[in-house]
């Protein structure tokens, strides 16, 4: 490979690096398959019927800091609210063992689908979003803290 080429490509990287979406420079994102991905619920890797669904039902994660360090994590799901028609139902949180740490329901007349948690103070691991659309089914994502 020439020199010149190995530049452009190494500044292309970078300037692709810098367009991450912050959910992921909140946190390595987690392993969420298994046997009931793409079936049960669905994930980036096992959309199943919805692969083309993805981007507007995979809850987002993002966390930030507050004071003395403790934890916040929002969870957001790129979807409209479409009345009763289509809509986001609902988001979970789980901890590393699945254990729920808090859960939001959206009213469509009224909420977008964002919900906000405090994690415990010093918690760090795994943790899980739920997003449920009444359409499509169960989403799961998740991200380290």
């Amino acid at each position: 490979m020439k020199r010149r080429e190995l530049i452009r490509l190494s500044l292309a990287g970078l300037g692709a690096a810098a367009l991450l979406p912050r959910r992921l420079l909140a946190g390595p994102s987690v392993h969420v398959g298994g046997p009931l991905a793409g079936s049960v619920y669905y994930t980036r890797e096992s959309p199943g019927l919805w692969s083309r669904m993805v981007p507007e039902h995979l809850p987002r994660l993002e966390v930030t800091r507050g004071q003395g360090g403790t934890a916040v994590v929002t969870v957001t799901t790129q979807h409209e609210m479409d009345g009763y028609h289509h809509y986001i139902v609902k988001h979970k949180l789980l901890d590393a063992k699945f254990k729920v740490l808090g859960q939001k329901s959206f009213d469509p007349g009224k909420d977008s689908p964002v919900s906000t948690y405090g994690l415990l103070p010093g918690y760090q691991g795994p943790i899980y979003a739920l997003s449920m659309c009444n359409r499509h089914d169960l989403w799961l994502e998740g991200i380290m803290v």
